[in-house]
């Protein structure tokens, strides 16, 4: 975090005095700690139960007991029952901390009724003077710094004892019930925040989809007569525009339209090295067509040179995350299509590349055909065949260059506030992490703040 950005969030935290007087702790993380607060291990306050590899023949959705896997964590119900012979010593009840120990070591309260716990997850119950709310806020910090010095290759696994092994700073048991107050009644209102910014992204999301959508169909003055061209999908457009199909405004040249080549012409093993650049899918998503390793050599480039592309091609992301567009431009490096993109080369006479960029990737009308032509609701790949059928609609060249200005204007306006809200929930949850953080470890006195 930036000394601007610690600063935000401190700010906030200033208002909250500290304790008369503090000790080491002797635990490094935890730092200084009120001098009536004592340092114990997790096994002292509360009692470990593992999760029990369960036989996956008796998971079903239904029927049985609820039993909890590492993807229920922060969930209400379990995505699945057991139906199998009960495990009694692995049965967890509502309140309960539980902790995924594979991956990143996450720590939740167990919300939902009784139910049985899975292998890959331990639950923590809290003994007559131990407050399990206070120990779920403060887990997450000691767990973290575990995860760290973790070493795998493959995915991280947490063990039992090294959860009991734990030493966190322990006040007394009402004092305990008064931070995890404090702390729910705080974070409830900065998640309140969040989701409110989260929303107001969502609708500039939506705002700027109407925002293309509209231009691209009605144009940018709504004064003009407008005329219904017969295609059911579009409704009425400027009546001086046209409708035309992809394929009547390509340049006339044979591979106007080309798909990269098939999987087994271009192996990964064959873009290892050489003198031809292989432009793909993170070349157009990131709009970065300088960076990326993957070369061919010449004599592969031979083979291949009917995939060649040329500044000015429109590249298209046909796998995966399609229909993302970018333009080549001129000083890019001499290449050649990745079986995941395909080239489109439109007749400037006729239609813009930025226009028809807009149509395809911002508008959505392009892939709402696409989707209408393969009856479907989501497509996972585009063809050539299939982009060549589309319609599109085609003001006059001048108009087209005004309302890309228009939106290239207006768009980019709506990206600036979209990274500033995003920067403001980035700021709530950096103060959300440090607010929990100085009420657990003693840094703040919030005794007073539960009945204010």
């Amino acid at each position: 975090m930036s000394e601007a950005g610690r600063e935000l969030v401190d700010q906030p935290l200033r208002r909250f005095k500290p304790y008369p007087a503090y000790r080491d702790s002797g635990v490094a993380w935890l730092g200084e700690i009120p001098t009536h607060w004592e340092v114990k291990r997790i096994s002292e306050l509360m009692t470990l139960v593992n999760g029990f590899p369960f036989d996956s023949e008796h998971f079903v959705r239904g029927d049985g007991v609820p039993l909890v896997r590492i993807r229920d964590l922060y969930a209400t119900e379990t995505e699945v029952n057991y139906t199998g012979p009960i495990v009694e010593n692995a049965w967890i009840e509502t309140g309960d901390v539980i902790i995924g120990m594979d991956g990143d070591f996450n720590v939740g309260r167990w919300r939902g009724s009784r139910a049985l716990l899975n292998q890959r997850m331990c639950c923590l119950r809290a003994r007559s003077r131990t407050n399990a709310g206070f120990v779920t806020y403060l887990l997450p910090a000691p767990l973290r710094i575990i995860n760290d010095l973790t070493y795998s290759t493959t995915v991280k696994h947490l063990s039992s004892n090294a959860v009991r092994k734990i030493r966190l700073g322990s006040p007394p048991l009402p004092e305990q019930r008064a931070i995890a107050g404090f702390l729910d009644r705080e974070t409830a209102r900065i998640d309140a925040l969040v989701a409110k910014k989260e929303r107001l992204i969502e609708l500039l999301r939506e705002q700027r989809t109407a925002l293309i959508t509209r231009a691209v169909t009605k144009g940018l003055d709504q004064t003009v007569p407008m005329k219904d061209f017969g295609v059911e999908w579009l409704g009425e457009i400027p009546a001086h525009w046209e409708v035309k199909r992809l394929k009547h405004l390509l340049v006339a040249a044979k591979g106007a339209i080309k798909t990269g080549p098939f999987g087994s012409q271009l192996q990964s093993s064959e873009m290892q090295a050489g003198h031809i650049k292989v432009y793909n899918q993170r070349s157009v998503i990131d709009r970065d067509f300088s960076g990326g390793e993957n070369y061919v050599s010449l004599e592969k480039f031979a083979e291949l040179r009917a995939f060649e592309t040329f500044p000015g091609d429109l590249l298209i992301t046909t796998r995966g995350s399609i229909g993302r567009c970018a333009v080549l431009p001129d000083d890019a490096e001499r290449g050649i299509l990745h079986p995941c993109l395909m080239r489109v080369q439109s007749d400037q006479r006729r239609i813009l590349t930025r226009f028809l960029e807009i149509q395809i990737e911002e508008a959505a009308i392009v892939l709402d055909q696409l989707r209408f032509m393969s009856n479907a609701t989501t497509i996972d790949v585009i063809y050539s065949e299939s982009l060549r059928e589309v319609w599109l609609t085609l003001p006059p060249l001048m108009e087209q260059a005004a309302i890309a200005a228009f939106l290239d204007r207006e768009t980019a306006r709506i990206v600036a506030l979209v990274a500033k809200v995003r920067d403001a929930i980035e700021r709530l949850k950096e103060l959300r992490t440090a607010l929990i953080s100085a009420a657990v470890t003693g840094k703040i006195d919030v005794r007073e703040e539960v009945s204010a």
